[in-house]
């Protein structure tokens, strides 16, 4: 049985199963990314709630293991070398399943780049974008008067979709007909774009074709049906 005795978060949050991939989340665009990838790969894994609303994620032992305090995070019990590997930040944690698992990353070289590309591309532009947008117009950023930050993200947002409206021509999937971890990465933000954050009028995304329906094919996946509510919410 592995001995993860020498990550901190384990005294907060206890391994029951300490031979699985322990993952430290909740479900979030970011956080449900990697539930995602773990229900697709069928990796064997433990997930725990990390209530946000109580800033659990900036206490001292989520922070050993997450300096940036966001979510999620993993401790993979079986990592490089049969030792245990700590990650944060969902888009390294997708690419690390994806070549543990040889799964949802094509492994010819120039195709594998490509997609990086687009996890990058929602790590960089969608979800800060994303995020902002829903913080001027759901939370409170909907009570700054000047709303010149408002329509800078809106736009910004429209841009954004527009990025993956003309990439879906012709495809299926981002990287065409292959389901990829870069459709995992984007399929969260835009679900709570136009769900949870309620902008999908600002963003006039019935407007568009190709990404609805892109949408569609993506939550009819029973393993994002799943990820999309793990780690479960505490009643």
């Amino acid at each position: 049985m592995a001995d993860l005795s020498a990550f901190p978060i384990t005294s907060r949050w206890p391994a029951q199963n300490p031979d699985r991939i322990q993952l430290y989340s909740t479900p979030t665009p970011n956080g449900v990314k990697v539930s995602i990838m773990l229900e697709e790969t069928v990796l064997p894994y433990e997930p725990h709630f990390i209530d946000i609303g109580k800033n659990e994620t900036w206490i001292p032992e989520y922070l050993a293991l997450n300096p940036n305090g966001k979510i999620p995070a993993i401790v993979d019990p079986n990592g490089p070398g049969g030792k245990p590997l700590a990650l944060f930040e969902s888009g390294a944690i997708l690419l690390y399943l994806a070549e543990k698992t040889g799964q949802l990353l094509p492994s010819e070289p120039a195709r594998r780049y490509e997609t990086i590309q687009w996890v990058f591309f929602q790590m960089a532009a969608v979800g800060p974008m994303f995020g902002q947008l829903g913080f001027f117009h759901k939370f409170a950023g909907r009570e700054i008067e000047d709303k010149r930050p408002l329509e800078r993200y809106r736009n910004e947002s429209k841009r954004l979709l527009g990025v993956i409206e003309t990439r879906l021509e012709g495809r299926d999937w981002i990287m065409g007909q292959d389901y990829t971890i870069a459709d995992i990465s984007l399929l969260g933000w835009v679900r709570n774009l136009i769900g949870f954050y309620g902008a999908g009028e600002l963003v006039e995304f019935e407007s568009l074709k190709r990404v609805p329906a892109w949408l569609e094919r993506g939550l009819a996946r029973p393993a994002v049906q799943r990820g999309l509510a793990i780690p479960a919410r505490p009643e």
